[in-house]
């Protein structure tokens, strides 16, 4: 098991006991006697323990959500279904599309108090815990079910951990929506990363973005989304990498010849709570809330790979190649890449772990 070393933090309450109560008031075995100092002192006990405890309406907990996809999103079907599961025992407030927060303002949302509950971008949780770029980086999760089997395992259980202790959140389940993928406009066949040199690959603007591109073996060019169509139509670049159907709404395949099936990077958001409200919970109720959102996920999970399979029968039937290429030479070269610019952040032997789960 990882060893990560972390500060335990717990909320503090005041509690003052029997004998301590008994000097304040000044009680005798005659008559009680309440001091004007003892009064405020109970007071104040009895407000620090009230204020530990997760805000109720009408005897359920209220969670307030935010996500950055709409409600129209298949993971927005999945926290419903999430809800509904919990409903006896919460009151579950979402905003939908970061109509409460902006994208990455919720982490801070959370740990302010503003926020109970949030799908979580692990980019977000890195910023301020740099360990967590491990959990970001290309070709660490084969599929779902090895991203599953890693948050389960001792590897991260670590990280979990980590969060919790560093950031007051408790991270429950992995939010899986597809793996991305190479889609090109040349016809040329790629095998490992060495073929994809000299291709002009579109990516998002910023860092992670063109250091992902770059971690391809292939020259990250940074072009909007929106204007991505008319770029691989014009030649402006020769491809592009999003999860397969995101690909087909855009009609991306109109314009290109290939998809490339690298899966460099499984998509997912980590569904978290903030440490006040998961510690406030019974341990019967906090299994319950764990198995409740697991099934949600998982069930989304399979309706994200199944609308995947759709993608990829239809990219053949119109005569586009869909093929895999040597997946442990591209998992070699970028992970070698990811090691020397972001390895030293993470904990020892933590990579070697996640790729050892099978």
């Amino acid at each position: 098991m990882i060893t990560i070393l972390a500060i335990e933090q717990n909320s503090a309450r005041r509690k003052l006991t029997e004998s301590q109560l008994n000097k304040e008031i000044g009680r005798t075995t005659m008559t009680p006697r309440i001091t004007r100092r003892a009064a405020v002192i109970g007071a104040a006990s009895l407000l620090a323990l009230q204020s530990a405890r997760p805000a109720r309406a009408a005897g359920k907990i209220k969670l307030r959500f935010s996500s950055a996809f709409t409600e129209t999103d298949l993971r927005s079907e999945a926290y419903k279904a999430f809800a509904s599961a919990i409903g006896n025992d919460f009151d579950f407030e979402p905003y939908w599309g970061n109509t409460l927060f902006k994208q990455g303002a919720e982490l801070v949302a959370m740990q302010r108090g503003n926020l109970d509950l949030c799908n979580l971008a692990p980019a977000d949780i890195s910023k301020q815990l740099p360990a967590w770029s491990l959990m970001t980086s290309a070709y660490l999760f084969r599929d779902y079910d090895h991203l599953r089997k890693t948050f389960k395992s001792d590897v991260g259980k670590d990280f979990i951990k980590m969060a919790k202790d560093k950031l007051g959140i408790q991270v429950i389940t992995p939010v899986y929506f597809g793996s991305r993928n190479v889609n090109l406009k040349p016809d040329k066949h790629i095998s490992t990363p060495a073929d994809m040199a000299g291709i002009k690959l579109r990516m998002p603007p910023g860092e992670y973005w063109q250091f992902l591109g770059e971690s391809l073996g292939a020259n990250p060019t940074p072009v909007a989304y929106a204007e991505l169509y008319t770029a691989l139509q014009t030649g402006t670049v020769d491809g592009q990498d999003n999860p397969l159907v995101s690909s087909k709404l855009m009609k991306f395949d109109e314009v290109t010849t290939q998809f490339v099936l690298t899966r460099h990077v499984i998509g997912y958001d980590v569904m978290s709570i903030t440490s006040k409200i998961w510690d406030g919970m019974k341990p019967e109720e906090q299994t319950k809330f764990q198995a409740a959102a697991e099934k949600a996920m998982a069930d989304s999970a399979a309706k994200f790979n199944a609308q995947e399979a759709e993608a990829i029968t239809s990219f053949k039937k119109e005569g586009r190649k869909v093929y895999e290429p040597d997946q442990n030479a591209f998992r070699t070269f970028a992970q070698k890449r990811y090691v020397e610019k972001y390895g030293k952040d993470w904990p020892k032997g933590a990579l070697e772990a996640i790729n050892a789960i099978k």
